[in-house]
């Protein structure tokens, strides 16, 4: 490939070096990432540290909401059971599928990333370790608080989907429903900053010569999953917003009576609802393709298609979201698209699978615990994958939808496509985390219990479906047929529940983090994961040629351990890594990392805590929980743009690489782009709840403000956007001055955008905009409350970078924060012209 940074690929050849290393660079090493002492682990950012709590929080979340799992079959296990209560039963049944599909399936799946991706992509840390901290604490806290809703009687009850109207304040009058709501948005939130990291440590944060074409498939996985989260969770945080908006203030977004209508609900949560099956299943199945690979002792046939294959899945993923909604009356058009973007969508999941089997038959399987649950879960998953298709045809989905039917394919698919996996995972990787690997002869227990307690739990509702027993019921009659087969499920559930439990035990007999050494590489595997490791990661970040490092250079891990490739000591005296371009992994500077601190765990638990005071209606401590988190966070952003030690520094056998960049090539430009895409995808959803509301009753639409007032307002905003390039410009200019007259710009012109946006307001408030009164109102309030969030959070910026000149923080060696300032400040300046023009002119007068 063709160099994209200048860096000449000969240098490679310098390594491994020759010779010795000098005397204390290991020492050096340890204790500049060393561990934390005592209390001092709730400071940890290493994903060392930190994946390990994202994993256990995880299983903690599914060992609970399995145990809701258990109590709802136990109410159906006979008819007319009176076991639970109907409302505590609906609570129950709630909090189970959110828990399984917000708190456990992504969480979990990007918790491995956090763990492997550092080692696999022969890395020191991912590149925002602070910010995957900061996702950890406040997913915890959010999800335990969640949780402990039922023990209160304020668990949501109505379903893990949240239809309207049956979570209107009209049906749902307590703040049951405002729990899901503000809690699972705010969840969704840390799973968003998860993917930020994981996305910019793919791209930016790999071992030198590790191109595109020689990523590890696990890590491909990751990175798809990312970006469909960036795309897909959007929209799950727009509809939980604008529920709330209408619970509190009115808002018909989704109430029919005022023009409103309930199916835009439908629309936004399947948007969002039905990629999670695939974000939760791409990274499983990376994970699946790295297993099945050592298992067989083969390398994994048609590499390459697998990879395609993902992308495919990704991308076609996002065009079969309503077929969750054929029995809505949609157009036949409609419906016949979504019909074959469904039965399509299994193409590239069959070619993966396809892979997988020729792996198998190319190697010679060697029978493990992690082998059987990478083979079972493959089982599993076909079968799912065959009543997936079934449900892809608008008449079978006729007869089939709302019935167990349905619930037994969704389970297939979750189970097969993920926990299997994700367990096959644990006991693959483990050793990589523990001094002891787990029990191979529990493992096969807890294997063939939870294969079986599978299979007998959720292999009869098909059948019940099909006899007509429907979902979401809390009991039924005797005499219809269903008596047995219900019996039979909650027995397969309760072996089910005991696989667990060994597993449970297993883990507290054999799991042992955080120590001198690692039980290593008992399965043999081929990624740089298996290099020994310390808290700094790799103690060398290697030059990789191949797919399979390890196979294909047995030497490669001794040389690693010994220090002769990049970074083999601490070139500036403080934690380190490498950033290398996107594509051909050439190095291109020296990343300073944070140490840690306190911060950011206190910026999570005041976020988590002014998002549950706002539950409870408790407005005023929750906005002095929302302005100490915003405090912490500008305290924890106050050291990222720190002075330079030295313009370049040694990486190792005389290669000399710069310690500061900005502008496109800098780790933090990538991290505010994809911040930019999601709150352009919020945009986009928010003008599609516009267009979609206005489809339903045009006649409801009124008048916009007058032309002068749009024009203003452009003007406005673009000035705004122009001051900000303007300061870029001035502080560049590297003069006596220029840290004064830029700051003064950029104050002016975060000023000048929070001036606009009022204006945006005033100019509606004045054309009669009344966001009650109809979807018109509150569709146009709803994006200037998206607006005026922008412009607040780019004014707090303006502050922050007048705090920095007061400080002596400003100057022209230094200009990302200034960078960053303004490549947000453009952005809402853009968005800001793109609502007026959309609500001013559409659909015009």
């Amino acid at each position: 490939m063709k160099s994209e940074t200048g860096f000449d690929p000969a240098l490679y050849d310098r390594f491994p070096t020759k010779g010795e290393r000098p005397e204390g660079e290991l020492e050096e090493l340890e204790r500049i990432w060393c561990g934390p002492k005592g209390w001092q682990w709730i400071t940890a950012i290493n994903n060392n540290f930190i994946g390990v709590y994202f994993v256990g929080a995880a299983m903690l979340f599914f060992v609970l909401a399995g145990i809701l799992a258990l109590l709802i079959r136990t109410q159906l296990a006979v008819p007319m059971n009176g076991f639970l209560p109907q409302e505590t039963y609906n609570q129950i049944f709630t909090v189970h599928g959110t828990m399984m599909m917000f708190l456990f399936a992504v969480p979990a799946v990007e918790a491995l990333g956090v763990v492997l991706l550092p080692q696999m992509l022969g890395a020191r840390d991912l590149p925002f370790p602070r910010l995957g901290a900061y996702a950890f604490w406040a997913y915890l806290v959010g999800g335990l608080a969640f949780f402990s809703s039922l023990f209160f009687g304020l668990a949501p009850n109505g379903g893990w989907f949240m239809y309207p109207p049956l979570t209107s304040m009209t049906y749902s009058p307590g703040i049951n429903a405002d729990f899901w709501l503000l809690g699972i948005g705010f969840i969704e939130i840390s799973a968003i900053a998860g993917a930020i990291e994981i996305i910019v440590g793919v791209l930016r944060n790999r071992a030198p010569g590790m191109t595109l074409d020689k990523l590890p498939v696990f890590a491909w996985a990751m990175l798809i999953f990312a970006v469909m989260i960036i795309i897909a969770f959007p929209s799950v945080i727009l509809a939980t917003t604008l529920m709330e908006l209408e619970r509190v203030f009115g808002w018909p977004f989704f109430d029919a009576l005022k023009g409103g209508d309930p199916l835009l609900w439908q629309h936004l949560f399947w948007f969002f609802g039905h990629p999670e099956v695939y974000i939760i299943f791409l990274p499983a199945a990376g994970a699946t393709s790295t297993i099945i690979a050592v298992v067989a002792g083969a390398k994994l046939v048609g590499h390459r298609m697998v990879v395609l294959a993902m992308l495919a899945t990704g991308f076609i993923s996002f065009g079969v979201w309503s077929h969750h909604m054929f029995t809505t009356g949609m157009p036949t058009i409609s419906t016949s698209f979504f019909s074959a973007a469904s039965m399509a969508v299994s193409i590239p999941a069959g070619v993966q699978v396809f892979a997988w089997i020729a792996t198998l038959a190319a190697g010679r399987l060697k029978v493990s615990t992690p082998a059987l649950f990478a083979v079972g879960g493959l089982t599993i998953f076909v079968m799912g994958g065959l009543t997936g298709v079934m449900v892809a045809m608008v008449p079978f989905d006729w007869q089939a939808h709302d019935s167990y039917f349905i619930v037994a394919h969704l389970h297939y698919v979750l189970i097969g496509g993920m926990v299997f996996p994700f367990f096959a995972a644990l006991y693959y990787w483990m050793p990589m985390s523990s001094a002891r690997p787990l029990s191979e002869r529990w493992g096969r227990w807890v294997f063939w219990l939870m294969f079986w307690g599978m299979h007998i739990t959720f292999l009869p509702m098909h059948l019940v479906g099909l006899m007509g027993m429907p979902r979401r019921v809390y009991t039924y009659l005797p005499d219809r047929g269903w008596d047995v087969i219900n019996l039979v499920t909650t027995v397969g559930a309760f072996l089910f529940g005991l696989a667990v439990l060994l597993w449970i035990i297993d883990m507290a007999r054999n799991f042992r983090p955080f120590g001198d050494r690692e039980a290593g590489n008992v399965f043999g595997g081929p990624g740089l994961e298996w290099i020994p490791t310390g808290l700094y990661s790799v103690r060398s970040i290697p030059v990789v040629k191949s797919l399979y490092p390890l196979w294909d250079d047995p030497q490669l891990s001794k040389d690693v351990v010994a220090g002769r490739y990049f970074l083999p000591n601490s070139a500036t005296g403080e934690r380190e890594t490498l950033v290398v371009s996107a594509l051909n992994a050439e190095p291109q500077y020296l990343q300073r990392m944070p140490v840690p601190g306190v911060w950011h765990v206190l910026a999570a638990v005041l976020t988590a805590a002014a998002f549950l005071l706002l539950t409870v209606q408790a407005y005023w401590p929750a906005l002095v929980g929302a302005v100490g988190a915003v405090l912490c966070m500008m305290r924890w952003c106050w050291d990222l743009d720190r002075p330079r030690l030295a313009d370049m520094v040694d990486i190792g056998a005389g290669i000399m690489a710069p310690t500061y960049v900005s502008g496109p090539r800098s780790h933090g430009w990538w991290a505010m782009v994809i911040t930019l895409v999601v709150a352009g995808m919020i945009l986009l959803l928010n003008a599609f709840s516009y267009v979609f509301l206005w489809s339903r009753d045009p006649g409801a639409w009124g008048s916009p403000p007058p032309m002068m007032a749009t024009a203003l307002l452009v003007a406005g905003y673009v000035g705004a956007a122009g001051l900000g390039w303007l300061s870029c410009k001035a502080l560049a200019l590297d003069r006596a001055r220029s840290p004064v007259i830029a700051t003064g710009l950029m104050v002016l012109a975060t000023g000048l955008l929070c001036v606009v946006t009022y204006g945006d307001i005033q100019a509606w408030l004045g054309a009669g905009l009344r966001p009650s009164v109809n979807p018109h109102g509150a569709t146009v309030a709803s994006l200037l409350v998206w607006q005026g969030s922008l412009s607040g959070i780019t004014g707090l910026m303006g502050i922050y970078a007048l705090l920095r000149l007061v400080f002596g923080h400003v100057e022209a060696r230094r200009p990302s924060t200034f960078q960053l300032i303004a490549l947000f400040l453009g952005y809402t300046a853009g968005q800001g012209v793109f609502g007026v023009l959309l609500t001013h002119l559409f659909p015009g007068s």
